[in-house]
């Protein structure tokens, strides 16, 4: 049995500019215990597939089901098996990040003395140990963030929704995160991660799909994504170059005032070398999981879609 499987679910809102299909007949599984990443734009569909997968929502049309339990019909069930951090999740300010763990844990049924010995070990692990009796008011916005996450993989939940659980934080902070939801799967969990950081989707998936304008784009491997690029090297230009004058050597994407150049190595030196001559500054790396995302979509994963494109 599947851990999760949507079949051609679709959500509708109305907005100004009319009907608007925030999913439109998206089917999708996820394996027991994997690592599963769901890549988007904002407003591309990602968080109302959540939103329908976790009993927030009520789909327009299509069911899903977890672990066989259809999401509307049986979601008492569905919310026992599961745990989410949203992406507008907040801590209450008056609670310190033990009484947050041990306090959900309690609600979730754990012994008291279960709820602290997890609550111990899921705060080190997150680097919160110093900070575990300190009000949540007078914390950072990353370490309220890490604090969210704690509750969450305290539960051990076989099912975790993980909505942008690194949003904020540092980056010796989010690898501490990654490795608390490594542990997570090898304990036998299944999480499903969004997430805007494409190297956490590299680190961390072993499947990922990307959905754009409420459709999968594609299903697959980051490897195998990466794959499709059919290049070897991104050249990244910050001035001093055009659309067209980089065209002849590979595809060029422009987005937020830089220009990326996916192409072969065999054209490096001649590009670092009119760069130089032109004193701009290039920037020369592998092809990463950010560069097969912008061939995919056509857009960056930080290009917002139209407000009016639906929730």
């Amino acid at each position: 049995m599947e851990a999760l499987v949507a079949a051609d679910l679709s959500k509708t809102y109305s907005g100004a500019r009319g009907r608007v299909e925030a999913l439109d007949r998206v089917s999708l599984s996820i394996a027991p215990g994997q690592l599963f990443a769901f890549l988007g734009r904002n407003g591309a569909g990602k968080t109302t597939f959540i939103k329908i997968c976790s009993t927030l929502l009520i789909p327009t049309s299509g069911h899903a089901e977890l672990f066989g339990l259809d999401v509307v019909e049986r979601a008492r069930e569905v919310r026992e098996r599961i745990a989410i951090v949203p992406q507008e999740g907040r801590p209450f300010f008056h609670l310190t990040p033990r009484e947050h763990v041990e306090e959900y844990l309690r609600v979730r049924g754990a012994s008291g003395e279960s709820a602290r010995s997890r609550a111990d070990e899921v705060l080190a692990a997150m680097g919160l140990r110093g900070f575990a009796n300190e009000p949540a008011y007078r914390l950072s916005g990353g370490l309220q963030q890490r604090t969210l996450v704690a509750m969450i993989l305290a539960t051990e939940a076989p099912f975790l929704f993980l909505d942008e659980p690194t949003l904020g934080m540092d980056p010796f902070a989010r690898r501490q995160v990654w490795q608390v939801i490594r542990h997570a799967t090898q304990r036998g969990s299944t999480v499903l991660l969004t997430t805007h950081y494409l190297d956490e989707a590299e680190q961390l998936a072993q499947e990922l799909a990307v959905i754009e304008g409420g459709h999968i784009l594609y299903r697959g491997t980051p490897e195998a994504l990466k794959s499709r690029v059919h290049r070897e090297v991104r050249l990244q230009f910050d001035s001093g170059f055009t659309v067209p004058e980089l065209r002849p050597y590979g595809e060029v994407f422009e987005e937020r005032g830089r220009l990326t150049l996916l192409t072969t190595r065999s054209v490096v030196p001649e590009l670092t070398r009119r760069a130089l001559e032109r004193e701009r500054p290039i920037h020369v790396g592998p092809v990463t999981l950010e560069e097969a995302f912008l061939a995919l979509v056509g857009r960056g994963i930080e290009d917002e879609v139209d407000p009016e494109g639906g929730p």
